[in-house]
């Protein structure tokens, strides 16, 4: 039993594997394609993204290898032989379980240490594909930064071998001011570099340089504005010897939740949880004080003073005044003063209210999901493990082998565990639902299947019921009649 589900297993994994590496290949075409890279760096793209493939890949692959196997075993009566001879489900069962126990430990040690370093390798490449391949940043038709150099540049086409040649190129200049200052338009271009040399140049021919102006005075700047010439041939020299020293794998200072590891995410999770708490109390005192919810000090005094003493003109019988009535121990264009005065005060505490909302969202969004990447690096290992009980039983009461009906059966309960993972997960990190919920709540889901399952498997039973539903739903109402007869 061990040797055919690992045969399964293996095959299974490998045809998966292929399609979700051209799946993959799809979801990056616009990274991949049309940059002239070489082989060798797509194939190293791919090899580091293979171990995020089998976070996937492998909850799909051992549901489907349980199946097939104990669909095979089951459709060739070999459990009834197994059983006639003494042997239970849980004896034929204890190789395989103890398989998929190594392989859920496996799963924890893949997800915990070597899906970060690709995740890493991942960013870094992709970060760093355009600075090797300073021709592969200009995409047609959007506007696409020049690293090492203050511009941009947008194109209608590209052709040629190495897609040197460019129609209608438009290039914005930032001046030291970080200031677009100037645009140059031609409808034709060319790329020229030597090997060996650190200098582009950019041949731009029938084209139109414009420039602004930098007049001292605002007359003489409504005068000439800008300046604007025409050109046959203009040559801009572009030095790539910072984009040369680059190299695709270079490391950077950037670190993502995915890219972390047990131990550095339960350090960040504390970090982060402090951090947000002092800026939650910073910013809850400082609209407080700017409400004036605070216990006066002695420079309210004053104010109170004048306030009582108002009180006590405006009335023999009582030294004191309700809250609503303040107002009016003022004259009537005082009360004016004093309304406009608090309704640009509250509207602009909402104002501050707001924005500091959508910076306390993010900042939580970014707890949420180290949390949800620290519980899913566990809920991966578990989740293989509680996928074979859901499928080993499923296997023998369908009692189907082959890539038919099983194939079938393990994609739509993939695909319901692996939408409700998504939904939780989208959910957690907004804030919708608890983030540890969100990691755990499909296979939470998985686990009561799986005993049913199982339970129902040992006692050889089938999935529904002990016979024909109808017939047991007819049996429920000659009861009721009965029963109603015989009172």
């Amino acid at each position: 039993m061990l040797s055919r589900f690992l045969y399964n297993f293996f095959s299974s994994f490998a045809i998966l594997m292929v399609i979700f590496i051209f799946q993959t290949v799809w979801l990056f075409i616009d990274d991949l394609a049309g940059k002239d890279l070489d082989l060798a760096i797509i194939g190293k793209f791919l090899l580091y993204y293979m171990p995020t493939l089998i976070d996937k890949v492998l909850p799909l692959t051992v549901l489907l290898a349980s199946i097939l196997t104990f669909g095979t075993f089951a459709e060739n009566y070999e459990f009834a032989a197994m059983k006639a001879s003494g042997v239970s489900l849980q004896k034929a069962m204890r190789s395989i379980i103890v398989f998929v126990m190594v392989l859920g430990v496996g799963a924890f040690f893949l997800a915990n240490n070597i899906i970060p370093a690709s995740e890493q390798k991942i960013f870094n490449m992709r970060r760093n594909i355009a600075k090797v391949k300073p021709a592969a940043v200009i995409v047609e038709g959007v506007f696409s930064d020049i690293e090492g150099t203050d511009m941009n540049m947008k194109v209608a086409k590209k052709s040629g071998d190495n897609d040197q040649f460019l129609e209608d190129v438009i290039i914005h200049q930032k001046s030291k001011n970080n200031v677009n200052t100037t645009v140059i338009k031609a409808k034709q271009g060319e790329l020229i570099s030597s090997e060996g040399s650190d200098i582009i140049s950019l041949v731009l021919k029938d084209g139109h340089y414009y420039e602004d102006m930098n007049a001292k005075s605002a007359e003489k700047k409504r005068k000439h504005p800008y300046t604007r010439s025409y050109f046959d041939v203009y040559t801009k020299n572009i030095d790539v010897s910072s984009l040369n020293e680059q190299d695709i794998e270079a490391e950077s200072d950037i670190m993502t939740d995915k890219m972390k590891n047990v131990v550095r995410l339960n350090k960040d999770i504390d970090s982060l949880k402090e951090s947000n708490q002092k800026q939650v109390a910073a910013f809850s005192k400082n609209i407080y004080s700017r409400m004036g919810a605070f216990p006066a000090t002695k420079k309210d005094s004053i104010s109170k003073t004048f306030i009582k003493e108002k009180a006590q003109d405006s009335t023999k019988k009582d030294s004191t005044i309700a809250i609503a009535s303040i107002p009016d121990l003022y004259k009537e264009w005082q009360q004016t003063q004093i309304y406009n005065n608090a309704k640009n005060s509250v509207k602009n505490i909402m104002n501050t209210v707001n924005s500091k909302k959508d910076e306390l969202n993010k900042r939580y969004e970014i707890y949420n999901r180290h949390i949800l990447s620290l519980h899913k690096k566990f809920a991966l290992a578990l989740s293989c493990i509680i996928l074979f009980f859901v499928g080993a039983p499923l296997g023998a009461i369908i009692r189907k082998g082959g890539l038919g009906l099983p194939m079938v059966i393990a994609i739509v309960l993939f695909l319901a565990y692996y939408f409700i993972g998504v939904f939780a997960e989208n959910s957690a990190k907004k804030g919708g639902i608890n983030p540890i919920l969100g990691a755990w709540l499909s296979t939470i889901i998985m686990l009561p299947l799986g005993v049913y399952l199982t339970k129902r498997a040992t006692e050889d039973r089938g999935l529904m019921g002990d016979g024909n539903w109808i017939q047991q739903l007819s049996k429920l109402f000659k009861k009721k009649k009965k029963t109603q007869a015989a009172n």
